[in-house]
């Protein structure tokens, strides 16, 4: 350490370090515009210019090194005035109107500079504003040449697509050849944008200081189980696939489930897709998933016992999610499902094509081991029983398993199916009787997996009829595409409105649809079109408009006008004291990381409750620091999704075996490769302001 004096203020500074950087170690502010704490000293602006004894002139403080025994003024008149005029020469070529928050805003606003050259009038540039490149605005007007985006560009990320162009009063920054930025070699990781001082460069999606993670990161933050994305991604990348499952097993139980059927809501956000098209996310799970050598296992780690139950009825992913996490939590758990087998609708109503059995039930096995208990053909009727039995704490997570009608007359013919019931039966090995011709009402997922399910069953012809538009179907759209690759036909804006026996066949009276204003859903709703009745003639009708919970009325919790348990949208707990709930049966059927970010979110009140502190997960892997050199990669911007591989259509029709292929090795590391890295633009540190 040295010692000098800044102001009359003695400071200690590490040697090496800046007069500007010995100043902010000491709390004192000196204005600057070009330094950065992330970026080498160039001394471009010139506002950081201070006096030293026995040193001449004004040498700017960010490239001037601390020396024993020096003695620094900052705030001297003379230097004020220099500041003022440097800051009237910057403003004099500047918008008048300086970019709220900007730093050159505060700073202009420190030095006291409310006119720019009293009775000058400025010249702005008035350059175009550049607004064609994916993820950012470029407003050259307001560029003052401080050389942080070159510099962090060049010297921090490697990569070079920037720099500064012509010389003397026509110097800009911009690309060699005036190129456009993913053609000449930008990796758009926005650094740039991070560290400009003036608002020149810009987010085309501007947000708040307090949403800057969920803005920067979207994919995390549209996962409802919040798992870090960028982090598993950089890790295939590098070639780190076990430590890339141990990121996402430390916020889901069900990783390998969720690589095979996830409607991965992280994509839809991905800042890539705003390039070209976004990360195949899911299929990286997946891919990781698969190669999983079980490490993980012995790092874990169960809590001391705490001597307290907990019963968790209901095994799908909320339920055993919710048992894991409190299982690790050093509670005693008990699993009551009334089917025959444990996975709630994960083992009931998802097909093997999209979800085979093995997958599935190594990862219940996985919660097994640790201690869990699950006792199958168990139907609680009461959570009063469960309280005198001693357990402390209930979770009900149902599930909704029960298929709705349509309340048609003729729905009764018992060759009208639900389509639920028919899922169950196929997943549980019971005969189905499908034949013939045979129709799917509906449009969600389950409609689509009955459809092609009928198919594999022997269908001669499957269609779907849909009220509204293929653009309004609920179901995820790849499995509609590979719907249709099947065989299987939609008829849009169709809804039967009465089914009829006729000898061997059903006659299903349909009627046309419109649509018209939007509903409560957002969709706009479907209108019967009059006259437009038809009938078609079927073997089987199949019904799948949706779902609904059965909760027991002794169970004497709250629900709502749909049958779903009320519950505290923080803590999940119900109308019962000690009992919590979540999943379908109060959200409504909804997705597999919907039900496990429900569990995960139980196991945290329950634990608290029961006097824990709520702390759920575990690191398998030590956090690392991102390297933030990128390197140069010409065709980056190019690169294309590496999409899912399917068996040929030839091998689908008599059989469930899994369609999807996992992608090889080196096309999984390729993909990861496209991940622009949005994570290393919260790591940049912020630049001084001025002091409020």
């Amino acid at each position: 350490m040295i010692n000098l004096s800044i102001n009359g203020i003695k400071v200690k500074a590490e040697e090496g370090r800046s007069v500007l950087e010995a100043a902010i170690g000491a709390g004192i502010y000196i204005p600057s515009l070009c330094y950065h704490p992330d970026i080498p000293a160039i001394g471009a602006c010139r506002l950081c210019i201070v006096e030293i004894d026995g040193v001449k002139g004004f040498p700017a403080a960010c490239t001037t090194a601390a020396r024993e025994g020096m003695a620094v003024q900052s705030d001297t008149p003379r230097i004020q005035e220099l500041r003022r005029n440097i800051v009237w020469f910057l403003l004099s070529e500047h918008p008048k109107k300086l970019k709220e928050s900007s730093q050159l805003k505060k700073v202009v606003e420190w030095v006291g500079i409310k006119e720019p050259l009293p009775g000058f009038v400025a010249h702005p540039k008035n350059l175009p504003l550049l607004s064609e490149e994916p993820l950012f605005t470029k407003d050259l007007s307001r560029c003052i040449l401080c050389g942080r985006c070159v510099s962090i560009c060049q010297e921090i990320r490697g990569v070079g697509a920037i720099g500064f162009i012509n010389r003397g009063i026509d110097t800009t920054i911009g690309t060699n050849c005036d190129l456009q930025m993913k053609d000449s070699g930008c990796k758009f990781c926005l650094a740039c944008v991070e560290v400009c001082p003036t608002g020149a460069l810009i987010d085309k999606e501007e947000f708040e200081e307090k949403d800057r993670e969920k803005a920067l990161l979207p994919c995390k933050d549209a996962c409802p189980a919040g798992i870090d994305i960028p982090r598993y991604l950089r890790l295939i990348a590098e070639g780190r696939f076990q430590d890339s499952i141990e990121v996402i097993r430390q916020r889901v139980t069900f990783p390998h489930v969720l690589g095979c059927v996830c409607h991965h809501p992280c994509e839809e956000p991905c800042r890539r897709g705003e390039l070209n098209e976004p990360i195949s996310i899911r299929e990286l799970k997946r891919f990781v998933a698969e190669r999983d050598s079980g490490r993980w296992r012995s790092k874990l780690t169960i809590a001391a016992e705490t001597g307290k139950k907990i019963a968790v009825v209901g095994s799908g992913p909320a339920g055993l999610s919710a048992a894991w996490f409190l299982r690790k939590a050093g509670h005693s758990l008990t699993v009551f499902e009334a089917l025959s087998e444990p996975g709630g609708m994960m083992k009931a109503g998802i097909p093997e094509y999209r979800l085979p059995i093995d997958i599935l039930n190594r990862e219940i096995k996985d919660i097994k081991d640790i201690g869990v208990k699950i006792e199958v053909n168990t139907q609680i009727k009461t959570v009063e029983k469960l309280f005198s039995r001693g357990f402390k704490a209930v979770f009900l997570a149902l599930g909704a398993h029960e298929g709705l009608k349509m309340g048609i007359s003729g729905e009764d013919d018992p060759r009208v199916l639900d389509g639920i019931s028919v899922l169950r039966s196929i997943k549980f090995g019971k005969k189905v009787d499908i034949r013939g011709e045979v129709a799917v009402v509906g449009g969600g997922n389950v409609a689509v997996d009955a459809a092609r399910s009928a198919l594999r069953l022997g269908a001669r012809k499957v269609t779907i009829l849909y009220r509204r538009t293929q653009k309004e179907m609920p179901a995820y759209p790849e499995e509609v595409e590979q719907a249709l690759k099947e065989g299987v036909k939609i008829r849009f804006l169709t809804v039967p409105n009465r089914v009829l026996s006729a000898n061997n066949k059903l006659k299903a009276e349909c009627i046309k649809m419109e649509l018209g204003e939007p509903d409560s859903s957002g969709r706009r709703r479907p209108v019967p079109v009059k006259g437009s009745e038809f009938t078609i003639n079927l073997d089987r009708l199949i019904v799948a408009i949706g779902q609904r919970s059965v909760v027991p009325k002794e169970f004497g919790v709250a629900l709502d006008g749909k049958g779903r348990i009320e519950v505290d949208k923080e803590t999940l707990a119900c109308s019962v004291k000690g009992v919590f709930a979540g999943g379908d049966v109060v959200s409504g059927p909804a997705s597999v990381i919907e039900a496990i970010q429900a569990g995960r979110k139980a196991a945290i009140s329950i634990d608290k409750y029961l006097g824990g502190k709520g702390q759920i997960d575990q690191k398998f892997i030590p956090e690392e620091k991102d390297d933030p050199c990128l390197g140069r990669d010409e065709q980056f911007a190019y690169r294309k999704r590496a999409g899912a591989k399917f068996i040929p259509l030839s091998k689908r029709r008599h059989g469930f075996s899994q369609v999807e292929y996992s992608l090889d090795e080196k096309t999984a590391r390729e993909e990861a490769r496209r991940c622009l890295k949005c994570q290393l633009r919260l790591k940049i540190s912020q630049a001084p302001f001025p002091p409020q």
